[in-house]
Order: structure tokens, then sequence, then C-alpha cells
């Protein structure tokens, strides 16, 4: 094992960290002339020398690391990270076994104690996402400690820790068997093709499962659906297979219509039959409104933040705004489907913004459903900024 080096916490955020708290901000170590490389295992301890936890150095924009142990005499070393995803993949018992859904996340970083790192399952594969090159120094062990605790097809992994926190392109493949692409996987019997190593994403969001499953559901049948920052169309998808009368999908990127395409074609569906726009939403949201297209039903799950030739938006600032603009192009007695992956802010200063929007444009509203992370996405009490996911479903009166 790596020599532990001892940290000391300021008072303020040991107190915070001795009540389970996961990451190690970057204004908590005493001495700031301290030098640390990443993957440097660390002995935490508060001013008082009261041990805290065990943690390693990783820098990544949430902070310098993460608590690993709370066991003062843990070893950090292949049968840790083993113990670790034999816990997380208990917690997933039911999605292993439900042949409907064969696509989900297996460890959700510090919500299964291992701060910095998630693993997704995509029917057979493991993609492991590395989030500093702290947590990618103990990367052999964790590896070994995949490959002894699961039966897999293969392993693909990114790594989202260059320079700005961004995912470097590289071959993506680490071990087992090459999967050939799409990999047709199934979210509560919805087919999504999906690539495990075609860049940083991989065609489909896992934690929206529920929100998607209950428009198909309960919100789609003959409705005009309109589904903004689109991606891949998967909200889309799931309005047409729950019987909307048309789905229209707007996203900026080029690529996003030959990826919607091939998200209705695996389901059965004419793509032909559905509207797929590339263009800027913001700019979309002005030519609806200049022609009087109104919706039924709209999805809005924009970025947290996203920069356009035009506007720069940030989901804290901008959102309600977002939503005025939205508010105009859905029908009375229509429902808006709110969503926000932003931890900037709650729930509560999240329904500020619905409200504010509402009032703003005198719209009356409901609140029909809320949903937060679904189960596999595993979060601590004690670190509420891990629960990211935000979704309202709102209907509006005019």
């Amino acid at each position: 094992m790596t020599k532990l080096q001892n940290i000391i916490i300021k008072q303020k955020y040991a107190a915070k960290m001795q009540k389970d708290y996961p990451l190690i901000e970057k204004d908590a170590v005493v001495d700031k002339k301290l030098k640390l490389t990443e993957g440097d295992l660390l002995r935490l301890m508060d001013e008082q020398n009261k041990f805290i936890g065990i943690g390693y150095y990783g820098s990544q924009n949430k902070g310098i690391g993460w608590v690993l142990s709370r066991k003062a005499n843990e070893k950090i070393n292949v049968a840790f990270f083993a113990n670790k995803i034999e816990t997380a993949i208990t917690h997933r018992k039911a999605l292993f076994e439900d042949p409907e859904t064969t696509a989900f996340r297996v460890v959700n970083g510090e919500g299964d104690g291992l701060g910095g790192i998630i693993i997704d399952y995509y029917d057979g594969y493991y993609v492991i996402q590395w989030y500093s090159e702290g947590i990618y120094s103990f990367r052999e062990d964790i590896i070994k400690a995949l490959e002894q605790t699961v039966e897999y097809k293969g392993i693909y992994q990114k790594k989202r820790f260059d320079d700005k926190g961004k995912y470097i392109e590289e071959d993506d493949f680490v071990t087992g068997e090459r999967g050939t692409f799409p990999l047709i996987i199934k979210e509560n019997g919805v087919k999504f093709a999906v690539y495990l190593n075609d860049g940083a994403m991989t065609g489909i969001f896992l934690d929206q499962r529920e929100v998607r499953q209950a428009i198909r559901k309960r919100y789609s049948n003959g409705a005009e659906m309109l589904n903004t920052f689109s991606y891949t169309g998967a909200f889309s998808v799931n309005a047409a297979l729950g019987g909307a009368r048309m789905t229209t999908s707007v996203d900026v990127a080029n690529r996003s219509r030959a990826k919607t395409n091939e998200q209705f074609a695996v389901n059965n569906i004419d793509y032909e039959t559905q509207q797929i726009v590339v263009e800027d939403v913001f700019q979309y949201f002005k030519y609806a409104a200049r022609k009087g297209r109104l919706f039924d039903l709209v999805v809005l799950d924009p970025p947290s933040f996203a920069k356009t030739k035009k506007r720069t938006f940030s989901a804290a600032k901008d959102y309600t705004e977002l939503l005025k603009e939205t508010i105009a192009i859905t029908k009375d007695e229509g429902v808006i489907v709110a969503s926000t992956n932003s931890s900037a802010f709650n729930m509560r200063r999240f329904k500020q913004f619905i409200q504010t929007a509402c009032k703003e444009t005198q719209t009356s509203y409901s609140i029909l459903e809320e949903y937060s992370l679904p189960s596999d996405f595993r979060t601590l009490r004690s670190f509420p900024e891990g629960d990211y996911l935000k979704v309202v479903f709102i209907r509006i009166k005019k």
C-alpha cells in the first residue's frame, strides 16, 4: 500500500466530514504548501488530531479528492475495491434480473463509496468513467476488482480529466471482447442503440429512465410532442411508442438527426413520420412562436451550461426565462416536463423557477409528478449535491 500522508483538515470542514460528507474541498486543508501528487493516499485528521478517514488526492471541479474509508487501518487495494463493487451490485440485484432493462448504473461514485468514478452496465459490457488522474492511478486495482467481481463480455473506459475536465479522445476498449456497435440495449422494454467506443457519450442518459417511462405510459397518447435539447431522441421514441400523434426533436448538434433516426428505427418506428430539427433550441422557440405552433407535451431538459453563437445559457440563471418561452408554445392544459441536471440548486429552488415563470406569464399550473435520480444512481444524504437530477411534470392552464 502507498504510504499514507497525514493531512490536517480545518475544523469547520472536519465537522462536516465527520458526518459522512465525502468530498475533500479545495479550501479544507490547513497547510496550503503541501506538495501532493494525484493518487496520493491521505490520512485525514482534524485540528485536534482526531481521525476523520482515509482519502485520496484527485483534483476535479468538485474538490481535491474523496474519502474512501472511515476505518483507520483499512488497506486501499484490490480487495477493498472488490468489496465496494460487490456491495454496489447487491443494491442493483433487481435490475440485473430484469430482462426488460439491460442498461443501468452499477457504481455511482461517492454514493457507493468511490468518489471520482462511475461504472455503468450495458448488456454484459461495463463502462468505467474516471473523473480525475487521482482515481485513475488506482486503475489496475479497480479493473482487477471488477474482473474478480462480475462476469462480463468486455470493459470500456472514459477518461474525463484533461486540463479542462473534459473527455480524453482515445480508444476506450480495456479488456474482454470488443463490442459490435451499435449495441442494442433495453430500457423498460424500449430499445436503444448505444456506442461504447465513440466519444464521451454512449447515446443514452441512464438517469432519465423513470421519466421516459412516465412520458410513454401517461402523457403521450394523442399528443403533439416537442423534445428540446433532444440529443439522440430518447424522450421522443418513448412518446411515439406511447401513442403521440407527432414528435418534434430539436438539437443544435448535426449528428442528432442521424442518431435520432437510428433510435426510431431500432424500435420499428418510421422516422420519416416524425420531425427532427437540427437547430439552436433558443432560435426554434422564436420560430415556433412566430408560426403559432403549439404543443400538448414539451420536454425541457437543457444542459446545465450551454454556449451558442448568440446566447450563453446557465440553468441557475436562465431556466426561468427558458420556461417562459416554453409556456408560450404549450397549449392550454398542456404538460411541460421541466428537467435539470444542475447541482447548483435544489428541488425547492427549481420549483421557485417554475412558480416565477408561471406568475410572470399569468399562467396557472399544477404539479403532476416529480422525479429525482433512480435507485441505481445511489446518493448520500450527507452529500445533497450528488442528487443532481430534478424533474417536475407541470400542467399549465392559460
